[in-house]
C-alpha cells in the first residue's frame, strides 16, 4: 500500500473512530439513562402515593394544625412544602424555603411530576368541601440517578481517553513500523555504503514509496559502485600508460643519448657520422609521435572537448586524403591499392580525420606481412573494392554515408585479441617481437574516438592466416538534402 493511502486512511481512523466510539458511548448511556428513568418515575410515583394520602388531609393547612406525622415522612430522600391557599408558606422542611411566593409560581405546574436532574418535584392543591384550602409540594430527591449518573460520566470520560489512547498509540506503533523504522534502516544503509561497504536492503520489496526509495538508492549504489570500478581501472590504465611509455620512451632515448656520444668521437667518417644522424633523427620522430598520441588520447578523455566539423566535399577531400600513401607504401616494402568512390558533403575535422587514416595506416604497414598489398579505399555506403576480403564484405552493413577502409594481408588476429584491439595500451603479442615496430598502444583507440566524435563507427574485422581490416564508417552532413 502506498504511504500516501496508507496515511489517508490513518488521518480516517484519527478522526472517525474517537468521534464514533463517543457517540456510542453517548447512545448506550443514553439508552440505559431512558430504561432507568422509566423505572425510576414509577417507583417515585409509587413512594408519592404514599405521602399524598397523608398530605391530603385539609387540617394541615390550618395555621395552628398539628403537623407531627408531615415531619415523620421528613428524610433526606423527601422533601415537603405546604402552602395555604394565598402561597404563604406554612410549613417547609427546607429552612431556605419561607414567607409568600408568587401566584404564577404557586400555581405553575400542578399535578405534574416535574423531572429534574436531582430531584422529582410534585404540586397538587387540596380542596375541602369544594373550597382551595392550600397546596402541598413533595420533592423526592433523586441520590441514587445523581451517583450513577456521575459515575457513568466519569466511565464515559474514562473510555472516551482510553480509545483516544489506544488509537493514538496504535497510530504511533504502525508510523514507527511503515516510515520511521524503514526510513531509519535506510539512512544506516546509506552512512554503511557512504563508508565504502556494499549494501543490500529488503526494503526494496516494498510496495511504497520506501521501496521506491530503496530501489533508487540500490540503482544509485550500482551506479556509484560502477563508476568506482571505471575510475579504478582507469587509474590503473593511466599508471600502465604511464610505465608502458616511460619504458617505451627511454628506448629511443638511450639510443639518441647513445648515438650522440658516439658522434663526439672524432674517429667516425664522415658516412658513419651521416648513419648516426639519421638514426638520431629517426628515433626523435619516434617520440614525438609517441607524446602526440598520448597528448591526443588524453585530449580526447576530456568531456569538454569537441571537433570543429566543416563541411566538405567528399570526393575532392577524401581523394586527396588518400592520396599520400603509395611513396610510404613502397618505401617499407608494400604495394598499395586505392580506391576513391565518395560522392556527396560531410562533415569533418581534416586533421584529425587525417590523423585516423595516419594511424590505420600505420598498424596495416606495422602487422601486414612484406611485399603484400594493402588495400586503401574511400567508398559510399554498400559497395566496397573488389579487393575485399570475403569475411570483411558482410560487415559492411550500413547503407548511408560512406565507408573507410584499410586492409592488409598478414597473420591476422585471433578472436580474443579482437575484442581488446580498441583498448588503449593493447598490442598483439606479434608486434612486440618486431625490432623498431612497437607503437604506444594508443592508434586504434585514438581513431575510434575521433570517428565517434564524428557521428561514425569503427569496426575491425579479421581471420587468421589471411588478414585484417579496419572499417570506419561516417554519416553524411546532417545539411544536405
Amino acid at each position: 500500500m502506498k504511504i500516501k493511502t496508507w496515511l489517508f486512511i490513518m488521518f480516517f481512523i484519527v478522526m472517525i473512530v474517537p468521534i464514533g466510539g463517543a457517540y456510542g458511548l453517548y447512545v448506550w448511556i443514553n439508552a440505559y439513562y431512558h430504561d432507568k428513568n422509566v423505572g425510576e418515575y414509577i417507583e417515585k410515583w409509587t413512594e408519592l402515593n404514599q405521602v399524598k394520602s397523608v398530605l391530603d388531609d385539609p387540617t394541615l393547612y390550618d395555621k395552628k394544625a398539628d403537623l407531627q406525622e408531615v415531619k415523620a415522612l421528613v428524610n433526606d430522600q423527601l422533601a415537603i412544602t405546604l402552602y395555604s391557599k394565598s402561597g404563604f408558606v406554612n410549613y417547609s422542611s427546607n429552612p431556605l424555603t419561607s414567607g409568600f411566593i408568587s401566584k404564577d409560581t404557586f400555581l405553575k405546574d400542578l399535578f405534574e411530576l416535574q423531572q429534574k436532574y436531582n430531584a422529582f418535584t410534585y404540586k397538587e392543591p387540596v380542596y375541602h368541601k369544594g373550597d382551595l384550602v392550600g397546596i402541598y409540594e413533595i420533592q423526592l430527591v433523586r441520590t441514587d440517578w445523581v451517583q450513577g449518573v456521575e459515575r457513568r460520566s466519569w466511565l464515559v470520560i474514562a473510555s472516551t481517553i482510553s480509545l483516544f489512547l489506544a488509537i493514538y498509540t496504535a497510530v504511533i506503533v504502525l508510523l514507527n513500523r511503515k516510515l520511521n523504522r524503514p526510513l531509519r534502516e535506510l539512512m544506516q544503509q546509506m552512512r554503511t555504503f557512504a563508508k565504502g561497504e556494499h549494501v543490500e536492503t529488503a526494503l526494496s520489496f516494498r510496495k511504497d514509496e520506501i521501496g521506491e526509495l530503496a530501489n533508487t538508492f540500490l540503482a544509485m549504489q550500482n551506479e556509484i559502485e560502477l563508476a568506482r570500478i571505471h575510475l579504478k581501472d582507469e587509474q590503473q590504465q593511466k599508471e600502465l600508460m604511464i610505465a608502458s611509455i616511460s619504458h617505451d620512451l627511454k628506448t629511443p632515448l638511450t639510443s639518441i643519448q647513445a648515438y650522440a656520444e658516439s658522434l663526439q668521437n672524432k674517429a667516425l667518417t664522415e658516412e658513419q657520422q651521416g648513419e648516426y644522424q639519421e638514426v638520431i633523427l629517426s628515433k626523435a620522430e619516434t617520440m614525438k609521435h609517441m607524446l602526440e598520441d598520448l597528448l591526443m588520447y588524453t585530449l580526447l578523455q576530456s568531456t569538454s572537448y569537441d571537433l570543429e566539423l566543416v563541411e566538405v566535399d567528399g570526393a575532392e577531400f577524401f581523394e586527396m586524403a588518400l592520396s599520400d600513401y603509395e611513396t610510404l607504401c613502397k618505401d617499407k616494402g608494400f604495394t598499395l591499392d586505392v580506391i576513391c568512390e565518395v560522392d556527396g558533403i560531410f562533415a569533418v575535422h581534416p586533421k584529425q580525420l587525417q590523423r585516423v587514416l595516419d594511424n590505420l595506416m600505420s598498424n596495416a604497414w606495422r602487422y601486414g606481412e612484406i611485399g603484400s598489398t594493402i588495400g586503401l579505399a574511400s567508398v559510399n555506403a554498400g559497395i566496397y573494392p573488389a579487393w575485399c576480403f570475403d569475411f570483411v564484405k558482410p560487415a559492411l552493413t550500413k547503407q548511408e554515408g560512406m565507408y573507410i577502409i584499410v586492409q592488409n594481408c598478414g597473420q591476422g588476429v585471433n578472436e580474443e585479441d579482437l575484442k581488446k584491439l580498441f583498448e588503449p595500451m593493447y598490442q598483439v603479442d606479434n608486434a612486440r617481437t618486431k625490432v623498431g615496430q612497437r607503437g604506444t598502444g594508443l592508434g586504434l583507440n585514438i581513431a575510434k574516438q575521433i570517428i565517434e566524435k564524428h557521428g561514425g563507427t569503427v569496426e575491425l574485422v579479421s581471420q587468421e592466416g589471411y588478414g585484417t581490416a579496419v572499417l570506419c564508417w561516417l554519416p553524411r552532413s546532417k545539411g544536405e538534402n
